[in-house]
């Protein structure tokens, strides 16, 4: 495990496809049962950390004729550039967290293979948005892979994940899914890379310990919390572990952001 604890290595990245199911099946209805499965009562707590690292730095003039969502649920995520969007397709494993209408759009709900295979065409989507997502997935370099190919030319990704362990994956963890772990800043750079994407911006934020500082003053998801998560994280990165084994290291970014452009 020592391989996978220092971020060199990615944990379920080189699975069988046995694996891969089991895996899927532990997942597949692991958010909604969370409690995200009543849409009555589920908020989307992440709309202006969104704005703030990702769509600000798209470019104002483009419309986005097709848009891919992975793994967005009720598709929450796409309401601030809705106005900028025609048609959305969601890759969704969850039954549960299906909805008629984002806004006035319909969307296109498609079940995920379980290899990880989009069963699209090449160059097919205008943008890409996946977060949070791919930490929940075994055979992250091929689904990165397979983002990038129905991405089309100078089409745009936006990602956002975990970048530490969650803790000991092998044991249970309050508030995560069994399987769920981060994806170590290196090991996406490298995979990055790989795919030929620009990165346009890369952002470390959700310095978890600003919660604590700030949490009962200023609102998580507004933009002075989001100007001081970008200036902490930017100070506390020398500190930053994939593997954290005490409270001191968590004193530093646990997340990534970014836009990436074919």
């Amino acid at each position: 495990m020592n391989d996978f604890f220092s971020g060199d290595k990615l944990y379920g990245d080189d699975f069988s496809i046995e694996e891969i199911s089991q895996w899927y099946d532990n997942e597949a209805e692991g958010y909604a049962n969370l409690g995200s499965k009543d849409r009555s009562k589920y908020k989307y707590p992440y709309h202006n950390m969104n704005i703030y690292f990702g769509f600000n730095y798209l470019p104002k003039e483009i419309r986005f004729n097709n848009v891919l969502g992975l793994g967005s649920a009720y598709g929450d995520e796409f309401l601030p550039i809705l106005n900028r969007i025609d048609a959305i397709t969601i890759l969704e494993p969850s039954d549960q967290l299906n909805v008629l209408k984002i806004g006035n759009i319909t969307p296109n709900y498609s079940k995920p293979e379980i290899n990880g295979k989009i069963n699209f065409e090449n160059e097919v989507f205008d943008l890409i948005i996946c977060f949070g997502v791919l930490h929940h997935i075994p055979n992250v370099s091929y689904v990165l892979s397979e983002l990038a190919r129905v991405t089309k030319r100078n089409g745009y990704i936006l990602l956002k994940e975990p970048i530490h362990t969650m803790g000991d994956w092998n044991k249970p963890r309050r508030g995560l899914t069994k399987n769920e772990r981060g994806i170590s800043l290196n090991y996406f750079r490298n995979i990055l890379a790989k795919n030929n994407l620009k990165i346009v911006k890369e952002s470390l934020c959700d310095c978890a310990f600003l919660y604590r500082l700030f949490g009962k003053v200023v609102k998580r998801d507004s933009h002075l919390f989001q100007r001081l998560d970008r200036f902490f994280s930017k100070l506390f990165k020398w500190n930053y572990h994939y593997h954290r084994k005490n409270n001191f290291q968590k004193i530093a970014p646990s997340a990534v952001f970014y836009v990436l452009k074919k």
